[in-house]
């Protein structure tokens, strides 16, 4: 009877250890409120920025005829996905600079996790789906009108949103299923995964194979759409015997291969490693850099070197 007394007062010690935490806390980068006003002011400007460029795009390509071709469509969805993938984690971020408690609920946690890699990961596929139609216009440029019909793009950008979001309900369900019963300290701006694992109590083995398989065929299926479609692109380039015609279209795929290399290189780079290493500051600056400052850089990529966005900004203005 003293043994099992004991194991009940044993297993009551660990349930209480065990006690689930109810909410997070987003540690950020520094506790120096010097520093952390500048960087409210700095990610303040940049998330202004990123608002207006990628939101004035959108508007470009609803008011201005001109644009209304399924080159501009797709842009205009990536900047409206760009403006939402900044806005789902900056406004947060901002707070915590300036406020001393920066807790963020678990549900808020779950659903910023959500929204997050739902949106980064339609951005993989979107970007893919862009590539095809630069091949689809440079290729065979008579009947491009036909090959990307509404029948075309308008699935292409749905399937692209349906994928997020399926890849990130299966993240969000397998990652809040495990317990966090120790430290409830995310070593992070944000929910992102790796940081979540890194604090769970339980054992997360199966999550990492989801996280590494996942992300990895993702990256896989879309750089190769990317890859396939841009050498078909450079096929037809070079069969162009004009030197102001070769100029033009490597003009407007240019930037196009900038954004998609600056994004899944990122993405690669804070997914695709060992677990023993998520949790640092180096992430946090990746990560910063995949969520912040390429949504504001890319309605500068799209826009400098295309007459067609430039010229409509002049009749807007």
């Amino acid at each position: 009877m003293q043994g099992l007394s004991s194991d009940v007062v044993a297993y009551s010690i660990y349930l209480e250890n065990k006690t689930e935490v109810a909410m997070f806390i987003l540690m950020g980068f520094t506790d120096d409120f010097e520093l952390q006003v500048f960087l409210f002011l700095l990610f303040l400007a940049i998330y202004l920025f990123t608002l207006i460029g990628n939101l004035g795009l959108v508007l470009l390509v609803i008011v201005d005829s001109r644009l209304h071709n399924p080159m501009y469509y797709f842009l205009s969805a990536l900047s409206f996905l760009d403006a939402c993938y900044s806005t789902v984690v900056t406004p947060k971020m901002l707070v915590n600079f300036l406020a001393e408690n920066k807790a963020i609920s678990f549900v808020g946690c779950a659903a910023q996790m959500l929204l997050f890699v739902a949106l980064g990961t339609t951005e993989c596929f979107l970007l893919a789906a862009m590539a095809y139609d630069r091949y689809v216009a440079i290729y065979n440029p008579l009947l491009y009108a036909v090959s990307m019909s509404p029948r075309v793009y308008v699935p292409l950008i749905t399937t692209s949103y349906v994928c997020g979001i399926l890849h990130a309900t299966v993240h969000t369900v397998a990652t809040f299923s495990l317990s966090f019963c120790g430290s409830n300290e995310i070593r992070h701006i944000f929910c992102d995964i790796p940081p979540l694992l890194a604090i769970s109590c339980s054992d997360t083995h199966t999550n990492q194979l989801l996280l590494f398989y996942f992300v990895g065929s993702i990256e896989t299926v879309t750089v190769l759409i990317v890859l396939i479609s841009y050498g078909f692109i450079v096929s037809a380039i070079l069969k162009i015997r004009s030197v102001e015609g070769r100029r033009k279209v490597f003009s407007t795929c240019g930037s196009h291969l900038t954004g998609v290399t600056i994004y899944h290189g990122t993405i690669l780079f804070s997914y695709m490693r060992p677990s023993s290493s998520y949790a640092s500051h180096h992430d946090m600056i990746v990560s910063i850099f995949y969520t912040i400052v390429i949504p504001m850089l890319n309605p500068i990529i799209y826009s400098l070197r295309n007459k067609d966005v430039k010229e409509a900004t002049k009749r807007l203005l």
